[in-house]
């Protein structure tokens, strides 16, 4: 309307139509409330927008938060499962060193202990051998004064045979035997 409007020379002004430029701001003025209305709806649907992505956001930062304190306990876990295997591990070990211990001891006090009834037996048995050994020396000791006096008895009944048979020469003879005890 400006721009189609009469200019007036050597100045700078422009010649407008009232009736049409009144029109034209009655018009303006009916369509400018709105306007400011669609202005204000898409303010506050781009408030809700910058809500929800906050409220999205804080949702997405609190499952981070979630989830790392859920990795973080599962660690804790891990960790203490780990200490608890490796505290496990080392009383095993202290138990079977333990048992390994207490069962070498029983070996050794075994050990001696047959040791001692083998020496006590070693000394039985030589005892008993011995033994034995003094019964058989008395038996032949036993046996050879037997026939020793057996002997002696048979030399005295042929010296006394003899001294039968040759009266003068048993003098002699007698002497050569030895005499009885």
């Amino acid at each position: 309307m400006i721009l189609a409007g009469f200019n007036i020379p050597l100045t700078r002004r422009t010649l407008v139509d009232e009736d049409k430029l009144l029109d034209q701001l009655d018009e303006i003025r009916l369509c400018l409330p709105e306007a400011f209305q669609e202005a204000a709806a898409i303010i506050q649907q781009k408030e809700e927008i910058l809500l929800q992505a906050e409220e999205y956001g804080q949702q997405i930062v609190d499952a981070a938060q979630a989830k790392r304190s859920q990795i973080l306990d599962e660690s804790d876990i891990i960790r203490q499962a780990e200490h608890e295997a490796a505290e496990l591990r080392r009383q095993v070990q202290q138990e079977c060193d333990e048992m390994l211990q207490e069962t070498l001891e029983e070996i050794d006090r075994k050990r001696r202990a047959c040791q001692q009834e083998i020496e006590e037996m070693r000394r039985q048995a030589i005892a008993e051998a011995e033994a034995i050994e003094q019964g058989a020396d008395d038996y032949a000791d036993s046996v050879l004064e037997n026939i020793e006096q057996n002997l002696q008895d048979m030399l005295r009944v042929i010296r006394n045979g003899r001294q039968q048979l040759q009266p003068d020469s048993s003098l002699e003879d007698n002497s050569q035997f030895p005499k009885k005890k």
